[in-house]
């Protein structure tokens, strides 16, 4: 199969495997077997286009020409390239993870659930090899409508008003700000389609475009820059394997992806070098970085914490792409898998928490690891990388944003990461040393869920089941990996910045 058909069909194959999963949805085993298979084949077909994307390629497909300069198209760069890789493979992993979790907490809506699963990961590959605004648009929209079923899966009364505010907040800024940024970017450029060194050139003056810049910024609702980041927070009242999807694996995902698009291939990095009044963004994103690292450290529920935590790490890539060095590039774009490796990982460790043990509070997780050391060692894996400690992924992404920060001299920006690395310490490390050296507090005190209270006095839950376990060791493994073997994703990156081939 050629290149060419491969980006044309692979938006389609989830879509194929929604229909499927409806089809078998009477048949339990059957149908999450057409999920896996389904996430796999997904994963073959992005993976075969690396070595030409690698090798300076950039295959392309078109689905629908609609006015001349517009149509819904595909063509694969660098970072759509890193964002395919990282989606489809966590996919597969998230699912994996999901029959586990899915299963021991007898959930209900399961094909729903597993349908909308493959509908947004349709949405995260169109986005991906989207080749100009007018489809990443149609494929951004396409997520956030297929996730909010997901959000609002257990349909009790919170988790409708949760939905609310996630479809409230991600429509409005998307219709509101976004999409007049994109006729606003089609009437000056005449063209939508992605283009290095960006398609506005010296069109507008240093004012039009930081109030352009703005309209992108805050109109990609999903990177969750402050103030629109609301929606994030509230999502959390989704079962875990929907959080990992939307903190890792799409959603969020996406937001950054846009962002860093946007800056490259819309405006171009030359272009907003010369325009001071562009710096806006680098003051924005270190504010959002350290304020919700700060509320972070006050959040005692678990999910809620990661949420935040979630903000402030989008906010490093934001960050990264607003400095507008090849360095600062690079970093955007590792961090764009070093996050979703981490955070998948953490996320998944507090669902197996939830499914094992019951527990939902940080206060409720002393001597935890004692009982749960596999689940709490992957967490501390996790939090390192979040930190940006060696040996993780999370430290080769943060250290080219550094890099570019000092090519740069941006003192604010080198005070921020520095401030937020201790900040992601204070509220991650204390969770892992007292689950491992804390002693547990007593079951009347420690606010465990009705029913489960003797079971936990007792101390008779270990890890939750063999699915979750091995989807977490592999995300965990594949933290410390990305440190070690970081080739690939780096050579991305590279192209990326204009720095290889």
């Amino acid at each position: 199969m050629s290149a060419a058909a491969v980006v044309g069909i692979a938006p389609l194959a989830p879509l194929v495997g929604a229909l499927l999963i409806w089809l078998t949805g009477r048949y339990p085993n059957l149908r999450e077997t057409v999920t896996l298979v389904t996430a796999a084949v997904l994963f073959l077909l992005v993976v075969s286009l690396v070595p030409e994307v690698l090798a300076g390629g950039r295959p392309s497909a078109l689905w629908l020409d609609m006015l001349p300069g517009v149509a819904i198209a595909f063509r694969v760069e660098p970072l759509g390239m890193l964002f395919a890789l990282v989606a489809s493979l966590l996919w597969i992993v998230n699912s994996i993870y999901s029959i586990g979790y899915m299963r021991a907490n007898l959930e209900g809506h399961q094909t729903r659930f597993y349908i909308c699963f493959a509908i947004a990961l349709a949405s995260a590959i169109g986005v991906a090899f989207a080749a100009n605004m007018l489809t990443l648009f149609v494929f951004y929209e396409m997520l956030t409508i297929s996730t909010y079923p997901l959000v609002t899966h257990s349909g009790k009364p919170e988790a409708i008003r949760a939905g609310r505010t996630y479809l409230g907040v991600l429509i409005s800024t998307s219709i509101g700000l976004m999409l007049l940024a994109i006729l606003w970017t089609w009437g000056v450029a005449g063209t939508l389609t992605f283009a290095e060194g960006g398609i506005l050139g010296d069109r507008l003056g240093g004012g039009a475009t930081a109030l352009l810049l703005a309209l992108y910024m805050f109109g990609i609702g999903k990177a969750a820059l402050m103030p629109v980041h609301r929606w994030l927070p509230a999502a959390m009242v989704a079962p875990t394997p929907v959080s990992a999807l939307l903190h890792a694996v799409a959603v969020v995902k996406a937001g950054v992806f846009t962002v860093t698009k946007v800056v490259v291939y819309i405006f171009g990095v030359e272009t907003l070098s010369r325009i001071p009044a562009a710096d806006w963004l680098i003051y924005v994103a270190g504010a959002t970085l350290v304020i919700a690292s700060v509320v972070a450290l006050r959040q005692d529920n678990l999910k809620r914490r990661l949420a935040y935590s979630t903000i402030s790490q989008l906010s490093y890539v934001v960050l990264a792409a607003a400095l507008l060095t090849p360095y600062s590039i690079v970093g955007a774009a590792l961090h764009i898998a070093a996050h979703a490796f981490g955070k998948i990982t953490l996320f998944f460790a507090a669902g197996a928490i939830y499914t094992a043990a019951h527990k939902t509070e940080v206060s409720e997780l002393a001597g935890i690891g004692r009982r749960m050391p596999w689940t709490m060692g992957a967490f501390a894996v996790g939090s390192l990388s979040m930190i940006g400690v060696p040996p993780t992924a999370g430290f080769v992404s943060k250290w080219y944003i550094l890099l570019g920060a000092l090519e740069t001299e941006q003192f604010f920006a080198l005070a921020v990461l520095v401030v937020s690395t201790l900040f992601n310490a204070a509220y991650l490390l204390p969770i892992v040393y007292t689950a491992f050296l804390g002693n547990p507090m007593p079951a009347a005190k420690s606010g465990a869920a009705e029913g489960h209270a003797d079971h936990d006095a007792l101390h008779q839950h270990g890890e939750a089941p063999l699915p979750m376990l091995l989807a977490m060791g592999f995300t965990a493994a594949g933290t410390v990996l990305l440190f070690f073997f970081a080739e690939l994703p780096l050579d991305l990156a590279l192209q990326l910045a204009g720095r290889s081939q």
